[in-house]
């Protein structure tokens, strides 16, 4: 069987409710991967659903870029990051140098529920070939 994946969980506040039903969607696949997601992420779908997120950081008090950190050392294998792209957000470019730093180092970052569902596929598909 293939190791356990390390999924980072991230929501703008207008997703958060999107992430939490996607979430419950896919939470048998989920609970066998390392989740782990910005605080205010974290903390909903802790309190709500039987999950272990462990938190690193709120995103626009530089999460972002702790998260893309991780990216950089390895440690993380996908990202889901449901943005809202119809507001501002005031670290646009925090959230820039994470889809950066994920383009650069080969990381599939999904930014909406179809690439989400599809990573989902993917690691299902992965799984039964072990």
């Amino acid at each position: 069987m293939e190791s356990k994946k390390t999924i980072a969980l991230v929501a703008h506040n207008e997703k958060k409710s999107v992430m939490l039903a996607w979430v419950k969607r896919h939470l048998d696949e989920l609970k066998k991967h390392k989740l782990i997601g910005t605080t205010n992420t974290s903390e909903i779908l802790n309190s709500v659903l039987d999950l272990e997120v462990e938190a690193f950081g709120h995103g626009p008090n530089g999460g972002d870029i702790l998260l893309a950190a991780q990216i950089l050392e390895g440690k993380v294998d996908e990202v889901i990051f449901l943005i809202d792209a119809e507001t501002p957000h005031g670290h646009e470019h925090d959230i820039q140098t994470l889809i950066r730093t994920c383009v650069i180092n080969n990381v599939p970052m999904a930014l909406n529920l179809a690439t989400a569902d599809f990573l989902v596929k993917l690691n299902k598909s992965e799984e039964a070939k072990s």
